[in-house]
């Protein structure tokens, strides 16, 4: 199965782009990567030992309680 971005983008460069997009999610702990994987034992913020892919029992965890963290709770800050 293709994925839609490689019907736009060459090979190559939607690899690239895939990669990109989990390790900047990883980095920044959003989604799935925001709790830490009980199936490959690795940190939050850290990428799942499966190259390019989330564990299900980690996005079931996220699932669970999902963080709400983001950027315009953060400008707008709690006094409001």
């Amino acid at each position: 199965m293709r994925s839609a971005l490689s019907v736009l983008i060459p090979a190559p460069a939607a690899d690239a782009a895939h990669d990109g997009a989990h390790e900047t999610a990883a980095r920044f702990q959003q989604g799935a990567y925001s709790v830490s994987c009980p199936t490959c034992h690795v940190a939050a913020g850290a990428l799942c030992l499966a190259r390019r892919s989330i564990h299900a029992a980690r996005r079931a965890l996220y699932r669970k309680n999902p963080k709400t963290t983001g950027l315009v709770p953060l400008l707008v800050g709690r006094g409001r």
